[in-house]
């Protein structure tokens, strides 16, 4: 004889293993503090966190490069933390001397590869200069959505 009971526990126990499974291959990408870097590092990074399908949350500063993740993941899996701080500034490079020096081009390629609402808030505070534009609370939380 067949016991119910067994089967119901059989099943029960396959699912609740499906359930953690999925759920750990699905982690989190946190960002808690990057103060950006070179940009080819981040744009590898990020390729592979879209094609890993996890879900990105912003949970500290993500400065220069580091905000390149707005262009590279889908905006749909992308969260923010009320500590989140988005902090952009015009492409630069440093020659053969140290010296930094801007670059304009790269920094118009840039700025066109950020989704819509995050170009136009640029855009509104006067571009991509040297200066250093930050997006937080409210207005970072109207264009991306709060993490749960």
């Amino acid at each position: 004889m067949v016991s119910w009971t067994r089967i119901i526990l059989t099943v029960f126990l396959g699912v609740a293993l499906w359930v953690i499974a999925t759920m750990m291959a699905r982690a989190d990408i946190r960002i808690l503090a990057s103060p950006g870097g070179e940009v080819g590092p981040f744009l590898r990074l990020f390729e592979k966190v879209r094609a890993s399908g996890e879900r990105v949350v912003i949970d500290g500063p993500c400065l220069s490069a580091c905000t390149l993740v707005l262009s590279v993941v889908p905006e749909n899996r992308i969260c923010v933390t009320k500590r989140a701080v988005l902090g952009f500034h015009a492409a630069r490079s440093i020659d053969q001397r140290g010296h930094l020096y801007a670059e304009p081009e790269a920094s118009e390629l840039v700025l066109q590869a950020y989704p819509d609402p995050v170009r136009v808030w640029i855009e509104r505070r006067g571009g991509l200069t040297s200066r250093l534009l930050l997006l937080r609370g409210r207005e970072l939380k109207a264009i991306y959505p709060s993490c749960r």
